[in-house]
């Protein structure tokens, strides 16, 4: 029996992160036991577990990584599916309603300790509704007492004492209903057909935690009361703290915070999830247009109800095994010349209690659907009449080892956000935190001795079941039709399927590149802790040893000129490059091979064109630098480029096109970048009847010319000696032969505008529902070319207007859900830059968005803003700053262009003392400046239906705030 997808390999991420509802609770108001306590499994010793006398448990952990830092998740056991028929939508409407106001705490003044103590909502300040759970999530920048005490009060009084205010909740429902406006579309409405052919008459079917708009409309309070009541209390709670603290201090304030809530109601009921239907093969078709073609075969039974073990996850895993060899099958026939599908994959999940099911699935091009089906299903019974060969089970075993080897060697600084979620999965799974070297050693116990033969006997069991109940999602209608696609599954059953042929041995055969180059210059940047080294052939090497994350070095690779190097009036088949060059592999191998021939290394590929500079990147580990800078370096001077990923882009492309066509964001995500530099070839996105116009041959051409000139810059940060940087690179990068200078770029290609000011708003139309538009706003600002600091004074002011519109437009106005304001300013091109806001509304409010967002680039163009204001949107921005300081990514990308860009060092230094130095008087400054309405460019995407055909909402989707 297979529990679920992501136990799936005993979690290689070193924790296990399974789906589905813990044990439930005795009528009685008891809370459950922690799974050790009846498990053979033993629970992570670094963790404290402990149950007040209320029932109300805790799990406390202590942390460094980031250091002075710490997660909070409380989890209350319910969600959509504890809903009575009257309350569909409440569970996620209440937790919406407790961010309203307290009995201690006024609605106004939640969100607003917390800014003051350094969280930014959404980003540090969150909550989601699932389905079986719903969670709520503070990340706080310190772990002082004030900073403790004030968001354990917080989440206290939001679970025991939120005033469910009758206005508040009126108020709300507009959010709510933006919210579902916003989540309403065709991959969800996809979901939505998927879950209700697998789980039909089951309550998961018509349970998505958004609920009944209706409901959702007119629900009164007493209803609202009534599930808060009956659901959010210490029984259901627990209290997950990791981070940089006491554990018995940490305790003590859990203890005196929560020890005296008690239940205001009886416990709310169980909800009944149904019982699996014997069903036959089976046929649903959804015509979505805006949806990417595709195609699943699922099979259903009963779910694994058994409790955590040793056995049940050496029961998981062995078929599991199967599994994963499959989908790499698939996925190697995706990546072939003429590929039956464009993606395709298997995997194993369990719903929810509801329902255990194993899937094939497939993205096709339209119109292949009956290659794709034939396809899956012969690869799914070649698997089950033949099996995997003891070669295949071997390197899906060594795959996983060596993830969980180096979750071992990462466990040190793991990072207290990603504990916080590896133990709330745990507790929402009713499954053992187990230590990664608890993982590994089950792991290895359990393959030791594995055959082939063991795994292909467990795999039948996987397909058992109800079914085949295969889904079709297509943008156009399928001809055959739901019976016809049923007979072409029959009648690919009747194929006679032969066992996959053994694949030859390989060798890597870029280990050597030349004499190791000679270091010329090696000099050292004490302000950054950086050391600058040259070689002989002009290349250099940029490194900054950390302890950030044990075990990690990411690296970068830039040469060349990126979007400087091409023209500004004419797009360029470089602009496909980014998405196939490392998927076509190496001149002597191609991407599987480089697989293969890899597995059980650490190691990643990456490729991106900046508007500076070509490059590519990878993540490491000590032990395996010397193979990441022989990788990199063979992409850099011997990249594949074959047919076969560029001609599944070309063929995926109209689908894309249409997908993002079908929502205002969509349609805005594509037109934008080229609207917004004013024609720019370089920045639009390419349309699919261009992209058909090129091929690979001029691809191939136009990497091996953008790749052949410049010097070659390598970045390395993390887990690295300087020695052993230098080493790596000596005998790769440094071996290479002198590289020309690239070329400079033109008086034009230097250059990227702001549009015009307009005095209608652009308009965009999208295929969508006639109810979603999108308004948006932007005013040019500056560059961070060279002096950063007015740029940071501008990000400033981006972040009180992001307050503005969080307050006046999502909740006083109601206008959409989630106002957006972003501020970008380029480092490469002078004087462009630019400061955004944005809103998927009604088309009704088009025009009050505008005139909102318009008093608030007035008000602070005309007023000062108060110190307060001020400090709660500086300080998250500070804290976060702070937090991204002390990790490896930050510093990468800080680090990658310091040799070409050495006046960078200063701005580095003050990136903090930058933003604390902006007083209210330069905000007013800089929005009289910027916020000018004379300068203001708009937009509008609309629907090109009307509103009497356009697609109808669906009455229930996932939800989350």
């Amino acid at each position: 029996m297979i529990r679920s997808a992501r136990r799936l390999l005993l979690a290689t991420a070193g924790a296990v992160i399974l789906t589905g509802l813990p044990a439930m609770a005795s009528a009685q108001d008891v809370a459950p036991a922690w799974p050790q306590a009846t498990s053979d499994l033993p629970a992570d010793e670094a963790v404290r577990f402990g149950t007040l006398p209320n029932g109300m448990r805790y799990a406390l952990m202590a942390n460094d990584t980031p250091p002075g830092q710490a997660s909070l998740r409380l989890r209350i056991d319910a969600g959509s599916l504890h809903e009575g028929e009257d309350q569909l939508g409440l569970a996620h409407f209440t937790e919406h309603m407790l961010f309203n106001g307290t009995e201690e705490i006024p609605e106004n003044d939640l969100l607003r300790i917390l800014e003051r103590r350094g969280l930014a909502f959404g980003a540090d300040t969150n909550a989601t509704t699932s389905f079986d759970q719903t969670f709520y999530r503070l990340d706080l920048p310190q772990t002082d007492d004030g900073t403790v005490d004030d968001a354990l009060r917080i989440l206290r009084q939001q679970v025991s004492s939120a005033l469910m205010d009758p206005a508040a909740i009126d108020a709300e429902r507009n959010v709510i209903v933006g919210e579902e406006r916003t989540r309403n579309t065709p991959q969800l409405r996809s979901a939505i057909a998927q879950f209700g052919l697998l789980a039909e008459g089951q309550r998961l079917a018509d349970r998505m935690p958004i609920g009944d708009l209706d409901i959702i409309r007119n629900a009164p309070a007493e209803r609202f009361v009534a599930f808060y009541d009956a659901y959010y209390r210490p029984s259901r709670t627990t209290l997950i703290a990791v981070g940089d603290f006491d554990l018995d201090a940490m305790e003590a304030k859990i203890r005196d915070q929560f020890g005296d809530w008690t239940p205001r109601a009886a416990d709310g009921p169980e909800p009944d999830l149904g019982q699996i239907a014997d069903r036959d093969a089976e046929t649903a078709i959804l015509v979505e247009p805006g949806v990417v073609s595709n195609v699943q075969i699922n099979w259903v039974r009963p779910p694994d109800l058994d409790p955590d073990s040793a056995s049940e996850r050496r029961e998981d895993l062995i078929p599991a095994l199967g599994l994963a060899v499959l989908s790499r099958r698939l996925g190697e026939m995706a990546r072939a010349d003429d590929p039956p599908f464009i993606q395709a994959g298997a995997s194993t999940a369990g719903l929810f209690d509801t329902l255990e099911l194993t899937t094939v699935l497939a993205v096709f091009n339209e119109g292949q659907h009956a290659r794709a089906i034939q396809t899956l299903e012969q690869e799914q019974r070649r698997l089950t009449q033949y099996g995997v060969s003891q070669t295949e089970l071997d390197r899906e075993i060594t795959e996983v080892r060596t993830a969980l080897e180096n979750a071992v060697a990462t466990a040190p600084t793991r990072t207290t956000p990603g504990l916080a979620n590896a133990l709330l999965s745990n507790v929402n799974e009713d499954t053992v935190f187990t230590t990664p070297q608890t993982n590994l050693d089950q792991f290895n116990a359990a393959v030791d001795g594995l055959t082939a033969e063991t795994v292909n006997a467990a795999l039948p069991a996987v397909f058992a079941g109800e079914g085949p109940l295969t889904l079709i999602v297509s943008p156009v209608a399928i001809p055959e039709g739901e019976d016809g696609i049923t007979q072409i599954i029959e009648a690919s059953r009747q194929t006679p399927v032969e066992a996959r042929a053994d694949q030859a041995d390989l060798q890597w055969p870029y280990a050597e590149f030349g004499a190791p180059g000679q270091v010329t210059d090696q000099r050292e940047i004490a302000e950054i802790g950086a050391t600058v080294v040259t070689f002989d052939n002009g290349s250099t090497l940029t490194v900054k040893p950390t302890d950030y994350r044990e075990d990690q070095i990411l690296v970068a690779l830039r040469t060349g000129r990126g979007e400087l190097a091409m023209p500004a009036d004419q797009q360029s088949v470089l602009a496909i490059g980014s998405g196939v060059l490392t998927a076509g592999g190496l001149g002597q191998l191609t991407a599987d091979d480089l697989e293969r021939v890899l597995s059980g290394r650490v190691y990643s590929s990456g490729f991106s064109i900046g508007s500076d500079a070509f490059e590519f990147s990878g993540a490491t580990r000590p032990e395996d630098l010397g193979l990441q800078m022989q990788v990199l370096t063979a992409y850099l001077t011997d990249p594949g480029v074959r047919p076969a990923p560029f001609e599944q882009i070309k063929a995926i492309f109209p689908q894309i096109i249409a997908q993002s066509s079908a929502t205002p964001q969509g349609v805005f995500s594509l037109r934008s970048p080229e609207l917004l530099a004013s024609g720019d070839q370089r920045a639009a996105i390419p349309s699919a009847e261009t992209l058909q116009s090129w091929n690979n041959d001029q691809l191939k051409a136009a990497i091996t010319e953008a790749l052949a000139t410049g010097a070659v810059h390598v970045t390395m940060v993390g887990d690295v000696t300087v020695e052993d940087a230098i080493a790596a690179t000596a005998s790769t990068v440094g071996a290479l032969p002198q590289r020309a200078a690239a070329p400079e770029p033109t008086a034009t290609s230097a250059v990227r505008r702001f549009p015009q000011p307009v005095s209608e708003p652009v308009q965009l139309t999208h295929t969508g529902p006639a109810e979603q538009a999108l308004a948006y706003v932007a005013w040019p600002a500056t560059d961070a070319v060279t002096d950063h600091t007015e740029a940071r004074t501008i990000d400033m002011l981006h972040r009180v207007m992001t307050l503005r519109a969080l307050e006046e437009i999502r909740e006083r106005q109601a206008l959409t859900y989630s106002p957006s304001v972003d501020f970008s300013a380029s480092q490469t091109f002078e004087d462009y830059g630019l400061i955004s806001m944005a809103g998927l509304v009604t088309p009704e409010n088009i025009q009050p968005f505008f005139a909102a967002a318009e008093a608030i680039a007035a008000d602070l163009a005309a007023n000062p803003i108060d110190q307060d204001e001020l400090d709660r949107a500086r300080r998250p921005e500070v804290e976060a700053q702070r937090q991204a300081q002390a990790g490896n990514a930050w510093w990468l990308s800080e680090l990658s262009d310091i040799v070409e860009k050495p006046g960078d060092v200063g701005q580095i230094t003050t990136a903090i003392s930058d933003l604390e130095a902006v007083t209210p008087a330069d905000i007013q400054a800089a929005a009289q400046r910027y916020l000018r309405p004379d300068t203001a460019w708009k937009a509008t995407v609309v629907s090109e239906n009307p509103p009497s055909t356009a697609t109808p909402a669906p009455a229930a989707q996932p939800a989350g705030s």
